[in-house]
């Protein structure tokens, strides 16, 4: 675990983006959970993860050898508003490591104490929202939608002061890296900056590109950014995730998923759903999140202005026109995987807003339903008719029977593989983590290996697939843990 083989191309390649920064003591350091098929991908020995030398590097009390550990700085629009240095106020870089693949990730501590860029805080974090971002970020790989990945939670052996004293924790994440729209937006406030960023970014995210001359690969690395955010974003959609926080700073240039505080997943479907506590206005309410990702790509391609011409006019209409595409692009994603989970071999508009209708009006859930509709094409009727009264769905369920084909049973088993039946609710989710902090594990273990095969049916997993009691989401808010 000491002698990793740690690279520092972000450091080495780009000057003035990065403090370099040691992580606080902790007095009493032990791994809770572990990750150790990720481990295992990464060249780690998941013993050595565990060990006591393990627990002091991922708690951020020690450097590893090779390791340059560094603080990030980046801006970002924040609900609207810029802010013109954010950056990692709990978190540092270790470094960069290779997976079996090849290819280079970040390893990155949350909650490893104060940077220079705490503004005030005091760097930590609590085990709650660590397993909770380590939950749901593992929950998200496995239902197959881009997404940093947990490593690792440690205790720090201290508490941290929140509502009350709570275990204090660091989370050990892996990220394809943590280049966001907030450092682009930091960079080119700054002489000589992004030009360097842009390049580093493409070589690293989007190397195809890299060999174009400069009047062409600037604008085609926005649109591959377009592309994967457009891309992301409906997958989030499709399988009811409210990401809660989607400021520029936690929009990735890679087109993965970062930062689960605040975030949640659909019960009842309704496009107005806000949970997290500081989203007052709803302004990243699940239904804006399409309208809202193309807010910050706007954002972002105003950072490469300088890059795409040197006449402003000229970047101007060229950064336009692909940013124009980008609900075109989203639609098309977002149709597609709709048509897969209805069983459908083609798009039908009219279809799919219909039954979004209905499941808005009746309050269905939103995961139970397309379950239902497969248990529908068996013969099962029942789980449908649970979730939407009969006299209600039956003329959408004629037109949506007509169009599904001549094998209802291969249809339904089609659509089971995209349709999870097990995602980490609220209710599961809340009560997994309040274990969690008084000491047992057991609950949060459970729901992690129900989510992390959610599409696998199992009897000893059948409550997982249960809405949230009664009266539950009344109220029900979620909350950065910062």
């Amino acid at each position: 675990m000491t002698e990793l083989a740690f690279e520092n191309t972000m450091i080495t390649a780009l000057d003035g983006l990065t403090v370099p920064w040691q992580g606080a003591p902790a007095p009493a350091p032990r791994v809770l959970v572990s990750n150790d098929a990720l481990a295992q991908t990464l060249g780690l020995d998941p013993a050595a993860l565990r060990s006591d030398d393990g627990a002091a590097i991922l708690s951020g009390a020690h450097a590893p050898a090779g390791s340059t550990p560094v603080a990030m700085a980046y801006s970002g629009h924040q609900f609207g508003g810029f802010v013109p240095l954010l950056g990692d106020g709990r978190a540092l870089l270790l470094g960069e490591l290779r997976g079996d693949d090849g290819a280079l990730v970040d390893l990155h501590l949350k909650g490893s104490g104060p940077t220079p860029f705490s503004r005030g805080g005091d760097g930590r974090a609590v085990v709650g929202p660590m397993l909770r971002e380590y939950l749901i970020s593992e929950a998200m790989y496995a239902l197959g939608i881009p997404t940093t990945r947990a490593l690792a939670v440690a205790l720090t052996g201290e508490d941290v002061l929140r509502e009350g004293p709570q275990p204090g924790a660091v989370l050990a994440r892996i990220a394809s890296s943590h280049l966001r729209v907030g450092t682009f937006e930091f960079a080119s406030r700054r002489e000589g900056l992004v030009q360097p960023l842009a390049d580093y970014a493409i070589s690293r995210h989007y190397p195809h590109l890299s060999d174009l001359p400069n009047d062409e690969k600037y604008l085609a690395f926005f649109e591959a950014v377009v592309e994967a955010q457009a891309s992301l974003v409906a997958r989030w959609m499709l399988v009811g995730f409210v990401h809660g926080v989607m400021n520029t700073d936690n929009t990735t240039i890679s087109g993965e998923t970062i930062d689960y505080g605040p975030c949640a997943f659909l019960d009842s479907y309704d496009p107005a759903a806000v949970f997290s506590s500081i989203d007052h206005g709803g302004r990243y309410a699940y239904g804006n999140q399409p309208a809202i990702l193309g807010w910050n790509l706007a954002r972002f391609g105003e950072t490469l202005l300088p890059l795409v011409s040197s006449v402003p006019d000229d970047a101007i209409t060229a950064l336009t026109k692909v940013l124009d595409g980008y609900g075109a692009r989203y639609r098309r994603h977002y149709m597609t995987g709709m048509a897969a989970k209805l069983g459908l071999s083609g798009v039908d508009q009219a279809l799919v807003d219909d039954l979004l209708t209905l499941l808005r009006d009746h309050r269905a859930d939103w995961t139970l339903t397309f379950r239902a509709l497969a248990d529908h094409l068996r013969g099962d009727f029942g789980p449908l008719e649970s979730i939407l009264p009969r006299d209600a769905v039956e003329p959408w369920l004629a037109r949506w029977l007509a169009a599904t084909g001549d094998d209802p049973v291969a249809v339904a088993d089609a659509m089971d593989q995209v349709n999870p039946l097990y995602i980490p609710r609220n209710h599961q989710v809340d009560a997994a983590l309040t274990a969690a902090t008084l000491g047992d594990l057991d609950p949060f273990e459970r729901l992690l290996d129900a989510v992390t095969h959610p599409f696998d049916r199992s009897e000893e997993w059948a409550h997982y697939a249960e809405p949230a009691p009664r009266g539950f989401l009344d109220g029900f808010q979620t909350f950065c843990g910062t």
